[in-house]
């Protein structure tokens, strides 16, 4: 029985790395490109041991107490040969399907499942000579298979104190093989992204552990028509466009549209978000929170301050896909964490690539934590800047590098710019659980690791970057947003505690003018409104608001099971399988109920079902993206 397990061990790896070496070899152009087969293969072997860890762990921990029956080596030997026939038949069924969709099987091959008798009579007719093929590499490698693992002698009787210690050393390299690594994050398959083309990112993967993750990951895809209520996709999509004021360009790609900036130029400015973790209004002076944020005040009376600017939701993730994205919140899991959104999902890094920019990400941390590294590599970003990449870093803590050094990192890269305009998205991390900052840059009331402390300190670091970016070359080019990603400690007594929602929003730099604007707005605002200050139009699907013209009073927010769409002072709260409620909002938190507006309540559910509609139906792109997706 162990010696079954040892040589199905091999032969995967050995199976495994072979196909990715032909996927290599085949695609040789795109891989040189980006670097070589060095970091396909050394991302490939992590994957396959966690794959493989998987498949073989539990035979291998019942080894030293059964593998001397004969019954557990024919049970064993099956267990194999269909782990065997699994792997086979994924990567012989990954060339064709590189081929037609340009990545690795994914959810796309598990949904084709339901329909068999359309995907098998158009590989029929379509690809007979690849159906033979296949199976003729299927068979083979399944009699090989047979041969070398399907059946074998059983292992000779362990002394009973051999036996504990055995397994607690199988157990222990199976948990590490699954594990991946050794940091406090576990391997997913943004740890092994390594560029920005998103079909060599799948190549490090194998195409099983693919479909299992695809799989996996649609267990965060709730329907919010299930959850909430549906209405004809024709009246929500119309609903979304009239109150975005939008008018289509395109059938396919409905809230497809064309943004032409006030202001031409005859060069686009660079565009800089900074996006600060959990830094909510209730913290910032100017907003009326708590006196922690001297600098963020001062740079807020110099700039473009957005007063009334509200989260799409309470985490990182959600913040990121509404400012990147411009994409609204649902019920389902953010974008970035999406299996269908690895890809060919719009972004603004997608949009500006087509506008000649280069698009950089900059994290202190491990950007494989909540998928980031994937989706934002995978939908248009050119480079990324995490915790491994910063020299000399002057404090790192439990979620990475200090926020000074995440803007030493922008400083940098906009003082050594490329022959074109960039687009960069900047993320901190100080100001995160356990609170953790270096010592010496403020001055700490009571216990330094506490979060007033932590936003004191990243306050100082925003100070400290925008004193040396007024000095430098590219402020004149720049358009620079502050946000943050949410508030922290969100909670309350309220179905949707809208003062948790509240963050800073702040436009500076180039040109900008001093102005203080109430106007209530949405995260997914900030998108259009960066797009029109840097002076680019173009056409692209984002419903937010273009801020520098009319538009605004409205915003929407997903907390926990319940979405709030928020209207001048009226908010409709959609709870799962009930009625909506509606009430009106005076800030800080005060909810009075009112009867229901019956086109207000219409309003709010096509907001709700219109991210989850768009998103299923790969309708959130670009043309010549959802050309690919066809």
């Amino acid at each position: 029985m162990r010696q079954q397990i040892l040589i199905f061990i091999v032969a995967s790896f050995a199976l495994l790395t072979l196909s990715r070496c032909l996927l290599a070899a085949w695609q040789w152009s795109r891989v040189r490109q980006a670097g070589g087969l060095a970091p396909i293969i050394k991302g490939g072997l992590r994957i396959d041991a966690n794959q493989i860890a998987m498949l073989a762990g539990i035979p291998a921990m019942l080894s030293p107490w059964l593998g001397h029956y004969p019954l557990a080596v024919t049970i064993t030997g099956v267990w194999l040969l269909v782990a065997w026939f699994l792997l086979i038949l994924l990567e012989v069924s990954t060339p064709q399907f590189i081929y037609e969709y340009d990545t690795r099987p994914n959810r796309l091959y598990i949904e084709y499942l339901e329909h068999p008798q359309e995907v098998f009579g158009m590989l029929w007719k379509g690809y007979k000579a690849v159906i033979f093929g296949g199976l003729a590499a299927l068979a083979g490698l399944m009699w090989l298979g047979y041969m070398w693992f399907g059946q074998g002698p059983a292992d000779a009787s362990m002394n009973g104190w051999l036996r504990p210690v055995a397994t607690i050393a199988a157990a222990a390299i199976i948990f590490l093989a699954i594990r991946g690594t050794l940091s406090h994050r576990p391997i997913n398959p943004s740890s092994v992204a390594y560029c920005s083309d998103s079909m060599l990112n799948t190549l490090p993967l194998n195409s099983l552990y693919s479909v299992l993750y695809a799989v996996y990951s649609m267990k965060n895809e709730r329907s919010a028509a299930d959850v909430y209520g549906n209405m004809p996709a024709d009246e929500m999509l119309a609903i979304v466009n009239s109150c975005a004021g939008i008018t289509a360009s395109s059938s396919d790609i409905p809230s497809l549209h064309l943004q032409t900036p006030a202001r031409a130029r005859e060069r686009p400015l660079n565009i800089v978000m900074i996006v600060e973790e959990s830094l909510g209004a209730q913290f910032v002076g100017n907003l009326g929170g708590a006196s922690l944020t001297p600098c963020l005040d001062a740079l807020a009376a110099e700039g473009w301050n957005l007063t009334r600017a509200y989260a799409t939701g309470t985490r990182s993730v959600r913040g990121l896909e509404a400012v990147v994205a411009g994409f609204p919140p649902t019920i389902s899991d953010a974008a970035l964490r999406l299996s269908g959104a690895q890809s060919n999902f719009f972004t603004m890094a997608q949009l500006l690539k087509q506008q000649g920019y280069r698009s950089s990400f900059i994290y202190g941390g491990e950007a494989h934590f909540d998928n980031m590294k994937s989706f934002f590599l995978g939908n248009g970003f050119d480079e990324l800047h995490e915790r491994a990449s910063f020299i000399d870093p002057a404090f790192v803590g439990t979620w990475g590098a200090s926020d000074e050094d995440m803007f030493k990192k922008l400083d940098e890269l906009l003082a050594n710019p490329p022959d074109q305009p960039t687009f960069t998205l900047a993320f901190s991390v100080t100001n995160h659980t356990p609170w953790e900052y270096p010592s010496g840059r403020i001055t700490p009331e009571g216990d330094p690791a506490t979060n007033e402390n932590s936003v004191r300190y990243a306050d100082w670091a925003i100070g400290q970057f925008f004193e040396k970016a007024k000095q430098s070359s590219y402020w004149e080019n720049t358009v620079f947003l502050v946000v943050a990603d949410h508030d922290a400690r969100v909670g309350g007594a309220s179905l949707i505690p809208l003062r948790h929602f509240h963050i800073p929003a702040l436009i500076l730099g180039a040109d900008v003018q001093p102005r203080r604007d109430d106007r209530l707005v949405s995260q997914i605002d900030l998108p259009p409104t960066l797009l029109a200050l840097a002076g680019v139009q173009a056409e692209h699907p984002m419903p937010g608001h273009d801020l520098t013209g009319v538009g605004g009073e409205r915003a929407m927010m997903q907390y926990n099971e319940n979405y709030g769409y928020l209207r001048n002072d009226q908010l409709v709260v959609q709870e799962p399988h009930r009625e909506p409620t509606q009430y009106r909002y005076e800030a800080p938190a005060s909810y009075t109920p009112v009867a229901l507006d019956p086109l207000l309540a219409k309003e709010a559910l096509a907001h709700v079902l219109w991210p989850d509609w768009v998103y299923k139906n790969q309708r959130y792109t670009l043309p010549h993206l959802r050309m690919r997706n066809q």
